[in-house]
């Protein structure tokens, strides 16, 4: 036990308690990097290991002789006489090597399990690329992919991102974050709305388009809070604070319903819904006010686009006039039939029948009608004035002098 071994150990204790690493795993590195010097040695023992005694600091080298099993059969004291002088070297050598290798460990294995999470950095490079926020021990890497589309970072800005992958590298751990991620929103909201940290309000759907807007759908688990309001605050000062830190990126908060009629009323907010008409292959049909089509789609279909992630429905928004008119269509009876490979359409054969009657019926009786426009007084007659006078119906005989020479305009005058 000596003075040196004595300062050795405070110094080591001191190293370790300003990197923030425990004792024990700093000695244990140190052994392990005092064996491989002392197995450079031209008479080292074959299997040996190095002790350091955490209360005197002295270090020993012990020459161990194993059986075929692997087992300690005799050891023995095989320190060299100059081991201290290697120890030193040694210590210089690999002891910072040992302290980064640590510290990178701890670093990554700090940050390996917040994946979804969210941090604050400042701003500390910026290019083309890439962003560079620094989190205080590491740097995080905001790619120019996970920015909001005009979104500009100043030197030394305080920025709130998402971490969305830790990528462990020889360097230590490489953090990427998302500024366009929707777990960013869910987030933000987690820390301005205390009832949502504590699980009284949940978010349970999510829709956003970065830097544009964000819808977002809440439930309460208790009946005597409105999610709603609670996420919106008092004059909404709770979802300012989230539009803030998002560059004013609107957010629409809309209360959530098992029933999907309601959720689709409610996610097509602000736009007021008249009807919704569901089918069974995922399909909403939405009918509006003629006043609120545009409201209801938005701006360039954004309502509409993300009330349909949303929901999860495929959402057809008509207004009131659209639908009536659709309605109103008389479509002919039949059915598509494959024939060779290809889609043929064939009609109904009792509409297709009375279809050719009709026409059969129009064509023979084409001549006659004519004959009764040309010569019969009472078609005259029927032009009759108030004095009793008979008026002559000029455009009948030019009918009936057109239908001589081309039958099938009359006939087609006489079915209209």
């Amino acid at each position: 036990m000596t003075v040196q071994n004595y300062e050795f150990l405070d110094a080591l204790g001191q190293i370790a308690r300003d990197s923030n690493i425990a004792e024990d795993e700093l000695l244990e590195a140190l052994a392990n990097a005092l064996l491989a010097a002392y197995k450079r040695l031209p008479d080292s023992a074959e299997d040996a290991e190095v002790t350091i005694d955490r209360e005197s600091g002295e270090i020993k080298v012990w020459g161990l002789e194993l059986d075929l099993d692997g087992n300690v059969t005799r050891e023995w004291d095989a320190t060299p006489h100059d081991f201290g002088r290697i120890a030193a070297q040694t210590a210089k050598q690999v002891l910072l090597q040992i302290i980064r290798d640590i510290q990178r460990k701890q670093m990554y294995d700090e940050y390996a399990g917040r994946e979804g999470d969210i941090v604050t950095g400042i701003v500390q490079q910026t290019d083309s690329r890439y962003t560079l926020l620094d989190l205080g021990k590491v740097e995080a890497l905001l790619p120019q992919a996970e920015q909001i589309a005009y979104e500009r970072y100043e030197h030394g800005a305080r920025v709130k991102a998402y971490i969305v992958e830790v990528r462990k590298t020889t360097k230590g751990p490489q953090i990427v974050v998302s500024r366009t991620h929707p777990g960013l929103v869910k987030r933000l909201f987690e820390l301005e709305v205390p009832e949502i940290a504590s699980g009284i309000v949940e978010i349970k759907a999510l829709a956003r388009e970065p830097g544009h807007r964000t819808k977002i759908a809440v439930w309460s688990n208790d009946h005597n809070v409105d999610p709603v309001g609670a996420c919106v605050g008092a004059r909404g000062s709770r979802v300012r604070m989230v539009t803030n830190e998002l560059k004013s990126e609107r957010v629409d908060v809309v209360p959530f319903s098992e029933e999907s009629v309601d959720f689709i009323q409610a996610a097509l907010q602000p736009a007021r819904v008249r009807e919704v008409r569901l089918d069974d292959e995922g399909n909403a049909t939405v009918i509006v006010n003629d006043a609120q089509l545009s409201l209801a789609i938005g701006k360039e279909g954004q309502n509409a686009r993300l009330a349909a992630r949303l929901t999860g429905w495929r959402i057809d928004i008509r207004s009131e006039s659209q639908d009536q008119e659709e309605a109103e269509i008389e479509y002919a009876p039949g059915e598509w039939v494959e024939e060779d490979g290809q889609m043929v359409w064939h009609p109904a054969e009792e509409g297709n029948g009375a279809a050719t009657a009709d026409a059969e019926t129009v064509a023979a009786e084409a001549p006659e009608v004519a004959s009764d426009v040309s010569t019969e007084p009472a078609v005259a007659n029927e032009g009759e004035g108030p004095s009793g006078d008979v008026e002559r119906d000029d455009s009948a005989s030019t009918h009936a002098e057109h239908a001589t020479s081309d039958p099938a305009v009359v006939g087609d005058g006489a079915t209209a």
